[in-house]
């Protein structure tokens, strides 16, 4: 029996829960702590006079920055010698940064005041295997680190005990919606009011109130006052009997003996306010929503308020086959007035605050990593990426915090 068995059968489900989820960060961590090799020995590198790395091979070193204050992240270097720095003109430098993924970016450095800079921008997040080539008279010296930022690791079956899910970025649509309040109307074809056609005495009333009846079936029979001939009263329409003040032995006048109102097709009927109006038109797309109900449908066409209401009424029909929609619910409808189809978009469920960033965690083998996010256009389900992430990424959906808090408790820091 596996260690999960053993708890599930041990522990009630809330606690067999936490006690998988305190496991899998435990693990997760400890997990970090291997696959990142020396991280914690690495939080606090010795550091140079420029608050940079240093880096040391005999009597040569080199404090390698990353600089970002009032300009894009860059790189800067300094090298020295037997405690004397070199001037830049006089050596050589090349950094190789592997990021998760093995993606590579490549530096190389040229003369810049007292120090060499790096050709490009140290693109966010600073997490990636650092390889350091430089070279001073004819001697070659190298340099391997490792420098992690928002990166953790948790076994498969793990990361499946508690939830975390992820899914490929892609292409998708984001829609700006208006949303609306409003109730369930019957249809007003669908509603009969059903009256004696002589008036007379009550014979008989077949269907009681709520029965079902269906088109052409007899419901009541009458004995008319002039001819005292017995006639049939007909269904005209199927449906359920939702008002009924007919009885056997009672007068049948001008006033309806029976109501039969079909709700297989009902309206949702939703006030648009007068700063909304310009905006909803006929043909636009509805989800109409009552706690856990949803369902799909599009307006049919717009009604003034009645009196002198501001409001408008749009009109939207919906298929009710199993009669869960019933007149005089109120219903909440959010109204699709303008749609875009982007290249990518991802969940907003996948967000997450890391930093002063918008961050989602991207998904390679066991290993899990922010990708700081620019975000453009978004709707209440999905938000159109900018920059940060690429089309087929694996980025996680479902449970995402939980990879926020062992990041943050591995204390993966923005240190170089």
């Amino acid at each position: 029996m596996s260690l999960l068995q053993i708890f599930h059968k041990a522990l009630p489900q809330p606690m067999f829960l936490l006690a998988v989820l305190s496991g899998a960060l435990l693990m997760s961590s400890n997990n970090m702590a291997t696959a990142a090799s020396g991280q914690m020995e690495e939080a606090e590198p010795d550091k140079g006079v420029h608050g940079g790395r240093l880096l040391l091979q005999g009597n040569f070193s080199i404090e390698l920055a990353i600089f970002e204050q009032g300009v894009p992240p860059e790189y800067r270097a300094w090298a020295s010698l037997d405690g004397v720095q070199i001037a830049p003109q006089d050596w050589h430098l090349e950094v190789e940064l592997k990021r998760l993924g093995n993606h590579i970016d490549h530096f190389n450095f040229s003369l810049f005041e007292d120090y060499l800079l790096g050709d490009g921008v140290v693109e966010e997040p600073h997490s990636f295997d650092v390889s350091v080539s430089a070279s001073h008279k004819g001697v070659s010296y190298a340099f391997e680190f490792e420098s992690y930022e928002g990166r953790v690791q948790i076994e498969s079956s793990l990361a499946a005990a508690v939830g975390v899910r992820a899914e490929i970025a892609g292409a998708g649509v984001i829609r700006q919606t208006v949303h609306l309040y409003g109730k369930i109307s019957p249809d007003p074809q669908q509603v009969s009011h059903i009256t004696a056609r002589y008036p007379g005495l009550i014979k008989s009333v077949k269907p009681a109130l709520g029965d079902a009846v269906i088109a052409g079936e007899v419901i009541a029979t009458v004995e008319a006052n002039d001819s005292l001939q017995t006639y049939e009263i007909k269904a005209p329409i199927s449906g359920i009997v939702v008002d009924s003040h007919a009885n056997p032995g009672e007068f049948a006048g001008a006033e309806p003996l029976l109501t039969v109102a079909n709700y297989r097709d009902v309206w949702a009927d939703l006030n648009i306010f007068p700063g909304d109006a310009q905006r909803v038109r006929p043909g636009q797309q509805v989800e109409i929503t009552m706690g856990e109900l949803t369902a799909i449908s599009r307006i049919r066409y717009l009604n003034p308020g009645e009196g002198d209401s501001p409001h408008v009424i749009a009109r939207v029909p919906l298929s009710n086959p199993e009669l869960i929609w019933t007149p005089g619910l109120l219903v909440d409808a959010d109204v699709t007035v303008a749609s875009f189809d982007l290249p990518l978009i991802i969940d907003n469920r996948a967000l997450q605050s890391f930093r002063d960033w918008q961050v989602v965690f991207i998904q390679v083998g066991d290993t899990y990593e922010i990708r700081p996010l620019e975000l453009g256009r978004s709707d209440n389900r999905y938000s159109e990426v900018l920059s940060g992430l690429n089309v087929g990424d694996l980025y996680v959906v479902e449970n995402s915090y939980l990879l926020k808090a062992d990041a943050e408790k591995s204390g993966a820091s923005h240190d170089h």
